[in-house]
């Protein structure tokens, strides 16, 4: 799966950069995650700092265009986001797995 950037608008009043992305795939569309994590490798961020906000695949096309937003921390993130994105993206559940861990 090759990340193409098509854009990139910073946002400083949220602490994130807004990115239009495309990716070229050879099987099926691929899931969120992958996504997000083949984007936060190519932003050498952390997978926690990226939220994917819509995919869109034209049928019967091996190209996805899609939109991101890239946050400074996850919690800028946390703060910001909507709590539906965050399940989406696995965020949420990642940082409650980690609480959970520290208490015992």
């Amino acid at each position: 799966m090759d990340v193409d950037i098509l854009s990139e608008d910073e946002n400083p009043m949220l602490h994130r950069t807004d990115v239009t992305f495309e990716l070229t795939h050879d099987e099926a569309t691929p899931s969120r995650l992958q996504v997000r994590d083949s984007l936060a490798a190519k932003l050498n961020k952390d997978a926690d700092e990226v939220v994917i906000r819509k995919l869109d695949t034209k049928f019967g096309m091996r190209k996805t265009v899609g939109y991101a937003k890239v946050y400074e921390t996850a919690d800028h993130a946390t703060d910001v986001e909507q709590e539906h994105m965050l399940e989406r993206n696995k965020i949420a559940a990642d940082e409650e797995a980690e609480a959970k861990a520290e208490e015992a």
